[in-house]
């Protein structure tokens, strides 16, 4: 009879959780709300979130119930060898009365966080298939973990996940705001030109000046938007990579080609650099050739009158590069850290061409996706190079 009353003590406590978790959308907040009715419910000494990287295939500590928050976030807990990454990767809870006599048990975080560990139950975060991370708690408080607490567990696990998801929907719209602050410039323009030409003192050279910034801004919004939609669909995991094995030094051809005229009226040089015996990339092409465009279409804008581009490839192990190397203007070292930020633009750089501001995070997004990495060495008065690491034969998954 004990039992069932606290089992329904347990369920009523879940009820009022879930109101709980629903009434707050700022992550730090509903993530701590968790963890401490995680300990409650079960129970225990503590509780803990990992979220779950599914582009770095990586696990992190993100919040614990008995650590100072910037001790336990971002503390690294790996798939292979931890008792978290087994729940990631076998999407099945796990209760254990002593860590210490279970192999998978990962004794970095004990050492690190100076917290003895023994008993632990754990269940995955999974919401529409997704796995977005695992809940645990540690140290029964009175006895060993028993099937009612992870039956208590995996129900508020199963809410959790889902209030995850909806909280980091929510801060998307972030992205959303700062897209329609960026409407408001070429919106501004559009709106100033129609008020001039409207003016009878307008003179034919000032109608025909103010047609072509018309025209200008038209195309600027239209690119804003294109691009809008592609790191939307990139982030929310609505892109379906195709892969298939192609020859990057094709690919590099086809980027010269396209570029050719813009490179010639800008007296750019456009070299490729590719070993004979580069072995085949298997990957998304239309995606990698999106990148390469991006790249190199940045590295025209923002070089010197008789400059050179370099397109060069290399291959190492299971991973080969795509580099692209100008003699441009160079990036200033303090603008380095937020190439890749939506909406971001290189101050020094502003009057020299216009863009969107989102074709290099466009680009990480892509080579993340493809279990890839992008990173860009620079000197300001010398150039810049972009190099794009890329498993030769990736994985076959959504791109998040």
């Amino acid at each position: 009879m004990e039992v069932e009353t606290q089992k329904l003590d347990g369920y009523r406590r879940l009820i009022d959780i879930a109101r709980d978790l629903a009434s707050t959308l700022d992550l730090d907040i509903l993530l701590d709300r968790i963890v401490q009715a995680a300990a409650d419910i079960a129970d225990a000494e503590a509780g803990s979130i990992l979220l779950y990287d599914d582009m770095s295939k990586q696990l992190h500590f993100q919040v614990a119930t008995n650590l100072e928050l910037p001790i336990m976030r971002g503390l690294a807990v790996p798939l292979d060898g931890s008792i978290a990454g087994w729940i990631v990767t076998n999407r099945k809870p796990v209760c254990i009365s002593d860590v210490h006599d279970d192999p998978r048990y990962f004794g970095d975080i004990e050492d690190a966080t100076s917290y003895a560990t023994k008993s632990l139950l754990g269940v995955p975060l999974i919401t529409k298939d997704k796995i977005v991370g695992v809940l645990e708690v540690i140290n029964k408080k009175r006895g060993d973990f028993n099937e009612m607490d992870e039956n208590l567990l995996l129900v508020l696990g199963a809410q959790a996940a889902v209030a995850i998801e909806n909280t980091r929907l929510f801060q998307q719209s972030d992205l959303i705001s700062e897209f329609v602050h960026e409407l408001r410039t070429p919106l501004a323009s559009l709106g100033t030109a129609t008020y001039l030409l409207l003016r009878p003192e307008i003179s034919p050279q000032q109608h025909e000046q103010i047609i072509q910034n018309i025209h200008t801004e038209t195309l600027r919004l239209n690119a804003l938007a294109s691009s809008f939609l592609d790191l939307a669909r990139l982030e929310s995991g609505r892109v379906q990579f195709r892969y298939k094995q192609f020859s990057v030094e094709e690919l590099f051809r086809e980027c010269r080609d396209v570029m050719q005229t813009k490179a010639d009226e800008e007296r750019i040089k456009i070299d490729i650099d590719v070993p004979d015996d580069l072995p085949a990339l298997e990957a998304d092409r239309d995606k990698i050739k999106q990148v390469v465009l991006n790249l190199l279409s940045n590295a025209i804008k923002y070089n010197r009158p008789n400059g050179s581009v370099i397109l060069k490839a290399e291959g190492k192990d299971s991973t080969l590069t795509l580099i692209v190397q100008d003699t441009g203007l160079g990036i200033p070292k303090d603008a380095l850290p937020r190439l890749f930020e939506k909406f971001f633009r290189v101050r020094e750089t502003e009057g020299k061409a216009a863009g969107t501001g989102l074709g290099l995070s466009i680009c990480k997004q892509i080579v993340q996706g493809h279990s890839g990495s992008i990173d860009v060495h620079s000197k300001v008065g010398v150039g810049t190079t972009f190099f794009v690491h890329l498993p030769r034969a990736a994985k076959r998954e959504t791109a998040h």
